[in-house]
């Protein structure tokens, strides 16, 4: 797995102060995309375990709720994901969020990325759609785009979108 830029401090993906992962690499090609940068597979550098302390030292932070994993395409990294992720939970317990050009529905039908999304709290799903790109939303960037909370919807036949509290 290739990662564009770690945030220490993000307050844009998610609620609260937030520690950022930006893996690289994405075939979804959303016209507008955000991050063009950040489609190319061998755009960043390989996450090695310098990357790993460095995140865990970040989320040990007490002013950091959580963890945002965006891209590119985290989907397309879902075992280094998860064994990422796995290890995250075992030294901290804080909130992750997930985003995603593809839809819950189909996220679910595979086994690898029903692996990763069991690992986090919520899914922000769905392209970037030019034509539905709507500034007032947040943590999203066009209105078809769904945040999810996989805590309650991945037991369920139901999706269940998040709500703040």
């Amino acid at each position: 797995m290739r990662y564009g830029q770690i945030r220490q401090y993000d307050v844009a993906n998610g609620p609260g102060i937030r520690t950022s992962i930006f893996v690289t690499g994405c075939r979804h090609h959303c016209p507008d995309c955000f991050n063009l940068d950040y489609q190319d597979f061998q755009a960043g550098d390989p996450w090695t375990d310098q990357e790993t302390r460095t995140l865990l030292s970040y989320l040990q932070d007490d002013l950091v709720q959580g963890l945002t994993i965006l891209g590119g395409e985290p989907f397309e990294h879902c075992q280094a994901l998860s064994r990422l992720l796995e290890e995250i939970k075992e030294k901290v317990d804080k909130e992750i969020w997930i985003y995603s050009g593809f839809l819950y529905e189909d996220l679910v039908q595979d086994p690898q990325a029903r692996t990763l999304l069991s690992l986090c709290h919520v899914l922000v799903d769905g392209p970037f759609i030019r034509e539905k790109k709507d500034l007032s939303l947040r943590f999203r960037g066009s209105s078809n785009q769904r945040i999810i909370d996989l805590k309650k919807s991945l037991g369920s036949s139901e999706i269940f979108l998040w709500e703040e509290e």
